[in-house]
């Protein structure tokens, strides 16, 4: 093999579509067409509030805030996640969805718990380690949360 083999490598570099700023975009209300409010609790929970997460070397403040944000980053535009309320001694905390495009009411609270179990909780439950905070049912049934779902008007 030649030290030029890979001479002309510029032609095949493909550059991602959505290139990393740095910069957080800014939430715009009204880039959105439907907004909702989610309380998000843990299904068979072990732990009675959120300071007991502590026991197991998890620091719940810091996995919402990193969750949110890489999910921000990656479906941005599209969809827009925000913490709205936390508290260490309570056992929920409430997230906003907003939504770019209309759906039907029928429809709503299937899509988010679905959308949200598949893309939200398994950050949270593998990435951030929160298998810890369930018990055997919630591990078996593999659900980490129990979320309700509100439709912000406003």
């Amino acid at each position: 093999m030649t030290e030029d083999f890979f001479a002309d490598y510029e032609k095949f570099v493909v550059p991602p579509l959505y290139p990393f700023t740095g910069e957080k975009q800014k939430f715009n209300p009204k880039d959105y067409a439907s907004y909702y409010i989610l309380t998000v609790s843990l299904y068979d929970s072990l732990i009675s509030n959120w300071n007991d997460a502590a026991k197991y070397k998890i620091d719940v403040r810091n996995c919402i805030d990193h969750v949110l944000n890489d999910f921000n980053e990656k479906k941005g535009g599209k969809y827009h996640l925000q913490l709205l309320e936390f508290e260490s001694d309570k056992s929920y905390f409430v997230i906003a969805l907003s939504i770019k495009n209309k759906i039907e009411k029928e429809k709503i609270n299937g899509i988010i718990s679905k959308y949200i179990e598949q893309l939200v909780s398994n950050s949270f439950y593998i990435g951030q380690s929160w298998y810890w905070l369930i018990g055997q049912k919630g591990k078996r049934d593999r659900k980490l949360f129990n979320i309700t779902i509100k439709e912000y008007m406003h």
